[in-house]
Formats: C-alpha cells, sequence, structure tokens
C-alpha cells in the first residue's frame, strides 16, 4: 500500500500544529535542518524543538538529546535522519504521543508509514515542512523562496 497525503491533508495537519520538532537538526548552515530550523523560527507561529544528542543549542535555543526529553506537548515531529534510522525513530514519536510523523524530503518508508498510521499518526513523507508551510502560507516562488513580493491581499495561516 502506498501512503501519499493531499495537499489538502498537508495544509489541514500545517493548520492544526501547535509545534514543530526537528529530529536530526544540524548546527550546519548548509544542511537543509540548518534552513528549515531558521524558517521555522522566523517565518510560523510554532513552538520549536530540536532533538539531536551531540548538540546542547542552536539558534540561541536549547537542543534535546530525545524526543522523550522534549518538554511540553510533541505534536509534529519533522526528521532529518537517514533511511535506517527512521524505524526507531517513529517507535519514539509514538511513544512522545505526538500527532504528525513528518519525513523530510528524500525519506520515504512504507513500513514506518504503516506502523505510524496503525498508532494514530498522521504520515508525511518526502515533502519538506518549510517549503510546505510556505505554499500554503503564499511565500513560495516556483523556485522555492519567497518572492518578496508585497501584497495587500489577506493571508490566511495554514
Amino acid at each position: 500500500m502506498t501512503y501519499d497525503v493531499s495537499a489538502v491533508e498537508r495544509r489541514r495537519i500545517l493548520g492544526r500544529t501547535k509545534s514543530v520538532t526537528l529530529v536530526g537538526a544540524s548546527a550546519n548552515p548548509a544542511r537543509p535542518s540548518y534552513f528549515v530550523a531558521t524558517y521555522l523560527l522566523s517565518s510560523t507561529r510554532y513552538e520549536v524543538n530540536f532533538v539531536n544528542p551531540r548538540l546542547d543549542t542552536l539558534l540561541g535555543r536549547p537542543v534535546y538529546p530525545s524526543l522523550k526529553d522534549v518538554p511540553g506537548e510533541v505534536d509534529l515531529v519533522s526528521v532529518f535522519r537517514k533511511h535506517d534510522d527512521l524505524p526507531q525513530v517513529a517507535e519514539e514519536v509514538i511513544d512522545a504521543g505526538a500527532r504528525t510523523l513528518w519525513l523530510q524530503l528524500g525519506l520515504w518508508h512504507e513500513d514506518v508509514a504503516a506502523r505510524g498510521r496503525e498508532s494514530g499518526l498522521d504520515v508525511v513523507m518526502n515533502r519538506c515542512v518549510k517549503i510546505e508551510h510556505a505554499r500554503f502560507a503564499g511565500g513560495l516562488h516556483l523556485a522555492g523562496f519567497n518572492t518578496g513580493v508585497i501584497s495587500s491581499r489577506r493571508q490566511s495561516a495554514p
């Protein structure tokens, strides 16, 4: 069975999300997780948390060694880890009581998706949370970045 989530469903997920936790967050500005982290902190209303056992802080915020150490409610978990790590990460997401398991661009794992869905999670695979948020917030140009165009049209937050 193939799992793919429609644009309408991705927008619904992002619209109801209160916090985003990046698992595999990196302090390396060349890494996609760093770019996503800076976007989420500067351009969204989400409470943003980071998980990486090798870091103490990132962008002036604490970094937690595991999902179970993140304070408060874990809502959407965006994963930047290698394919072989995904089954273990999925179990940690389930144990944390999250609502959404979001696998970043390039990550697709049918068994993980099935396990997540069986446990009541919404599962999104092979999508960038930054790109999807920007798409629905009106800040995504065809090239994948904000055009800088100022509009008087009211934006609806995803």
